[in-house]
């Protein structure tokens, strides 16, 4: 198990760490978000994209603990667990703004188009993984 937690981390962890430091940066040290509102959509896609990367990763490696996996599932699951840490996003920032009194949930349009845009950047990056598995990872033996 440690080895799995482990080696997931060491491939996979720097690409949703990247999009949080930009985030972070960006909006406490520039006002970026405040400057340029459009910049909340491709930070969403990107962030789609990196936690959807690191759930497939975490996947892949998972699989001499569970067995071997079958490629639709893999994508699915990682796209699924994506869109529960989206959900879970918005609640977070929507609890930050009730309890801690910040402003950053600006309303339904803003949460769907959260929403939409890292269920997006997810999909780009379940797309491009379906090729990318295609030849690198053996078939699933049958059962």
């Amino acid at each position: 198990m440690r080895q799995w937690i482990t080696s997931t981390f060491r491939q996979a962890a720097w690409a949703p760490l990247a999009v949080f430091v930009f985030y972070a940066l960006a909006a406490k040290d520039f006002n970026a978000y405040i400057l340029y509102p459009w910049l909340d959509m491709p930070t969403h896609f990107c962030g789609g994209l990196a936690i959807t990367y690191f759930y497939l990763v975490a996947a892949i490696h998972a699989q001499p603990l569970t067995g071997a996996i079958p490629r639709p599932v893999l994508l699915l699951m990682s796209l699924g667990v994506t869109a529960m840490t989206a959900v879970f996003w918005e609640f977070a920032e929507y609890a930050s703004d009730v309890l801690l009194g910040t402003k950053m949930n600006l309303g339904v349009a803003d949460t769907l188009s959260d929403l939409f845009f890292g269920l997006s950047g997810g999909t780009v990056m379940v797309a491009i993984a379906a090729c990318a598995l295609r030849f690198a990872v053996p078939p699933a033996p049958a059962r």
